[in-house]
């Protein structure tokens, strides 16, 4: 008589409270060996806590956690990591002084020279089809390098059980598949793979079941086989999926936000040098930025919101005027609002209120200021504003925002950029971390901002995000930016490729998409 392997992972009633919230209310949920399982719902629907549990980072107020058919007490995650637990979060845990390869040898418990680190580390790249120099510093990692950082160390310790939170959010579609092999793979040899995601259609592609939480609680599971992206996603808010609403025959006017003849150097050893970059933004339109992590996204939006000054005034415009020398405050009083890929101590302060982070850069265009005074009652009332029109999940105006799950912080950064009206708004990942009933709201109030004649330039790596999205997209690499396309007249595939395919050869670039046209891809 064949006996069944005991289940890798059982919760039991697991249950855990904060102040004034109860995170995760009498969870249970199991997952197979080999098994690659979904864990869904919106954002501060305890999915963070509960991964967490798992790796000992946090301890359950009730329930048990059962690993491999033996009950556990995961006390830290050294204990989590000795069991065979991995964990890639969504959220890194590195030291941005050190290399890369000094943050992975920190990240293992076993002790390796630097040539058998290096060794291990360049077998799991190859394994993985990821591009990552050990050398560098991870203060001049873009955030899709530092996610990758994280994979590769969780990878290091050949888990039992390996906890994937939100690993594809900067990789191309490609680049997507190719770790979907390798989980897949990895799942075959027997570990198991506990996968939180947003991107819906992923979760349909790639995992065997799906356990859904709403408010804590589980209140579905699925085969993501047989369900689609909008079911799941109903499942996960327990209502309708409302789909974007853009106004029909829409007209662009004139240029709003245009960069034209925009080089400029390297900002660091690692990072990229803009080369000549062209592009124009009219009123009314969504422009999107396609691109692999670290080919100059960063430094595009540092040159567009004012952070890096260009070399000449008339290398930005602004509404017909010039503002290349022209630094942040100027051009957000012309009316340029923009929003960092990094939304933790760059788009926000941590320690900070939410009053105060909605001042930070709302107080000249929402009148805040009486005689070089910031007004607090008018910072709360216009963060209250925001954490109402976004939904934001926060106990008020005075929450502090690292109190805030991601996706929340997310929305709250968004909604203070976008309820100023901008004339232009410059936005990096919008949607990074947030769930599909949110992400639906951030991308609908785009489309009405842009209705209302702003000009907005989205620089994104979700492809299915841009090309649902905008109205024309074009491809940034290695600081130069392809000619724009009209979205509806260019495959997903094509663009893919042109991102990732011939990564930093314009001239393979040029004849690759002849190729493409030419096979009809």
């Amino acid at each position: 008589m064949k006996v069944e392997a005991p289940l890798r992972l059982q919760l039991v009633g697991v249950s855990k409270s904060f102040p004034g919230v109860k995170a995760n209310d009498n969870v249970s949920l199991s997952v197979k060996p080999g098994e690659i399982h979904a864990l869904l719902g919106e954002n501060g629907a305890g999915k963070s806590t509960l991964v967490k549990m798992i790796y000992g980072i946090l301890a359950p107020d009730e329930g048990q956690i059962i690993f491999d058919g033996s009950p556990q007490r995961v006390s830290n995650p050294r204990a989590a990591r000795r069991l065979g637990i991995g964990m890639v979060f969504q959220h890194f845990s590195l030291f941005e002084a050190m290399t890369v390869l000094e943050n992975i040898s920190l990240g293992l418990d076993s002790r390796l020279s630097q040539r058998e680190l290096l060794v291990e580390f360049n077998r799991v790249l190859e394994a993985y089809h990821l591009t990552l120099d050990p050398r560098r510093i991870v203060s001049t990692l873009s955030v899709g390098e530092r996610q990758r950082i994280e994979i590769v160390r969780a990878l290091l310790l050949n888990p039992r059980l390996l906890i994937m939170d939100e690993p594809t959010s900067v990789l191309t579609p490609q680049e997507v598949e190719q770790l979907f092999e390798t989980l897949r793979h990895l799942a075959s040899s027997g570990c198991s793979i506990l996968y939180i995601s947003h991107k819906l259609h992923e979760i349909v592609a790639l995992c065997d079941t799906a356990t859904i939480l709403r408010g804590g609680k589980v209140v579905a599971a699925c085969d993501p086989k047989r369900e689609t992206s909008r079911s799941m996603a109903e499942m996960m808010i327990g209502a309708n999926l409302k789909e974007i609403a853009k106004p029909p025959g829409r007209v662009f006017g004139e240029p709003k936000l245009a960069a034209d003849g925009l080089s400029l150097p390297k900002p660091s050893e690692f990072g990229v040098a803009l080369n000549e970059v062209a592009l124009s933004v009219r009123e009314g339109e969504i422009f999107g930025v396609a691109g692999v992590a670290g080919n100059g996204q960063n430094e595009l939006l540092s040159a567009m919101s004012g952070e890096t000054l260009a070399a000449t005034s008339e290398a930005i415009m602004l509404a017909g005027q010039p503002v290349g020398r022209l630094g942040v405050n100027e051009r957000r009083n012309r009316g340029l609002c923009a929003v960092p890929e990094e939304r933790n101590g760059h788009a926000a302060v941590s320690e900070f209120s939410l009053s105060d982070n909605a001042s930070l850069t709302g107080r000249e265009t929402m009148d805040m200021v009486w005689y070089g005074l910031i007004d607090p009652g008018k910072a709360r009332d216009y963060a209250k504003d925001v954490i109402g029109a976004f939904t934001v999940k926060a106990t008020g105006p005075g929450a502090l925002a690292g109190s805030l799950s991601g996706g929340n912080l997310q929305k709250f950064i968004m909604g203070r950029e976008i309820m100023q009206s901008p004339e232009a708004l410059v936005v990096c990942q919008p949607t990074w971390g947030v769930d599909a009933g949110a992400a639906a709201a951030i991308h609908q109030a785009i489309v009405d901002l842009a209705a209302r004649g702003s000009a907005v330039l989205v620089i994104s790596q979700d492809l299915d995000e841009l090309l649902t999205l905008c109205d024309t997209i074009a491809v940034i690499n290695l600081g130069k930016i392809s000619k724009p396309m009209k979205v509806g007249e260019v495959s997903i595939e094509e663009i893919g490729l042109l991102m990732g395919g011939v990564h930093g050869d314009p001239a393979a670039t040029v004849e690759m998409t002849e190729a493409l046209h030419a096979h009809q891809i």
